[in-house]
């Protein structure tokens, strides 16, 4: 009975913690955008095309090369409009202000491009891709919610088919993407302000959606807890000078699992796999 209750116990509290997640967390806010309505609605006002149309979403979605570094996108949207091609849009949180963003967002282009481009096929093919790259704080330190990199030649518009767009949710200047940025941080299941994307996060803090909640705050425990391993790794290595074998030797990581482990260690130090 005690263990039983322990267990109620437990997922109660997690839901709990559940609806406490907000959308500057890159795993929540691919579970909350991976409903097309919600995405839509996210994409409308960061690009203020209203008559934009997402056809399909991937979320948490890997692009794998043999000779270079795995990319996991937190979103990637396909998106038509009357009279236009369809576009890639990839929206991506990041929380960390140690890495280099400038250089992440153009490998992120890269990596988009090199899977959207079939063999045999020409360049003009390739779609436009736009990257809304989010984060908490104003990185820039423009005082502006939102930086746009614009390209030049000899003075003239350079376009390559690659938009990047920084947004921040530190600054408010009143305008519909600060309003956004502002539910993102609080993500409070009482606002309606958002639309679709204001009822998806409705449901997914609901007690309706709570078994799933439960799972998904599992997953995220169990990913906590590998993640933990892998800093006290990186930590061990940082500080005693030792190699990533003698660290994961000490952090008694067995040999089945040590793949694994090196790997992770690798995505963290290089700043593809978010420890926030």
């Amino acid at each position: 009975m005690d263990k039983e209750l322990g267990i109620i116990a437990s997922k109660e509290e997690r839901l709990e913690e559940a609806k406490g997640f907000t959308l500057m967390s890159d795993v929540f806010m691919s579970v909350a955008l991976e409903d097309i309505p919600a995405c839509q609605y996210v994409v409308r006002i960061l690009m203020n095309r209203p008559d934009l149309v997402v056809t399909s979403v991937k979320t948490q979605y890997t692009i794998s090369k043999i000779t270079s570094h795995d990319a996991r996108l937190d979103v990637l949207a396909e998106i038509t409009a009357v009279g236009s091609d369809n576009k890639l849009v990839n929206i991506e949180i990041q929380r960390r202000n140690t890495v280099d963003h400038s250089r992440r967002t153009r490998f992120y282009g890269a990596m988009i491009d090199s899977e959207y481009l079939q063999k045999g096929a020409y360049y003009d093919e390739l779609p436009d891709v736009y990257i809304f790259y989010i984060s908490e704080t104003d990185i820039w330190n423009g005082g502006k919610v939102a930086y746009e990199v614009s390209k030049t030649l000899n003075g003239q518009p350079y376009d390559d088919g690659i938009h990047t767009v920084y947004i921040n949710a530190a600054v408010n200047d009143g305008s519909a993407i600060a309003s956004l940025m502002q539910y993102f941080k609080s993500c409070d299941p009482k606002d309606d302000s958002q639309g679709e994307l204001s009822k998806r996060v409705q449901l997914l803090k609901s007690d309706k959606e709570g078994e799933f909640m439960c799972e998904l705050t599992q997953k995220w425990y169990n990913d906590g807890e590998k993640m933990g391993k892998a800093e006290i790794i990186i930590n061990m290595m940082d500080s005693l000078k030792v190699s990533l074998e003698s660290a994961l030797q000490t952090a008694k990581i067995p040999d089945s699992e040590k793949p694994f482990y090196i790997a992770l260690v690798d995505n963290i130090k290089s700043g593809r796999v978010k420890t926030e």
